[in-house]
């Protein structure tokens, strides 16, 4: 399998968000919350996330958009944010490139920051491995309460 990393350019914003809405189905329904922000975000709003200072990266295998991450940079921190795969290219290893990428385009940063739903053991898992450790949790209600995690940049 032929996985091709790159930034992602205005144009593939609708692939990216539509890729982002079926991707976190999976979560709206393990929280029990179809209003979280990734299932709510607008066209209008990813562009403007792009305009201001957001990189975002897309994965493509065999010419079809399989994955995509973004981040911005803020006080020396990257914050890294909606890594997202399609369901049958997942535990391929291609979060992980995506995260070893979003890292590698802000390597001047202090640390990396991301958050995901205390009930997302995968997600958790995966940031574990690539040396994210737990610094803070937000509650939001009843069924979801966020983890923060940090990396520090080496």
């Amino acid at each position: 399998m032929n996985i091709e990393i790159s930034r992602a350019n205005k144009e593939v914003l609708y692939e990216i968000l539509d890729l982002q809405i079926f991707c976190y189905q999976e979560e709206g329904r393990l929280y029990n919350d179809f209003n979280i922000p990734p299932l709510t975000q607008t066209i209008q709003s990813i562009k403007e996330d792009f305009d201001n200072r957001t990189l975002f990266l897309k994965v493509i295998v065999e010419n079809q958009l399989v994955g995509s991450v973004r981040g911005y940079v803020e006080n020396d921190t990257a914050n890294i944010g909606r890594l997202i795969v399609k369901p049958e290219f997942q535990n391929r290893k291609i979060g992980q490139e995506l995260m070893d990428n979003i890292e590698n385009q802000f390597n001047n940063c202090q640390r990396y920051e991301l958050f995901t739903g205390f009930k997302s053991e995968k997600n958790l898992a995966l940031y574990e491995k690539l040396g994210y450790v737990e610094f803070k949790r937000q509650y939001i209600h009843d069924n979801l309460t966020l983890v923060y995690l940090e990396k520090q940049n080496k």
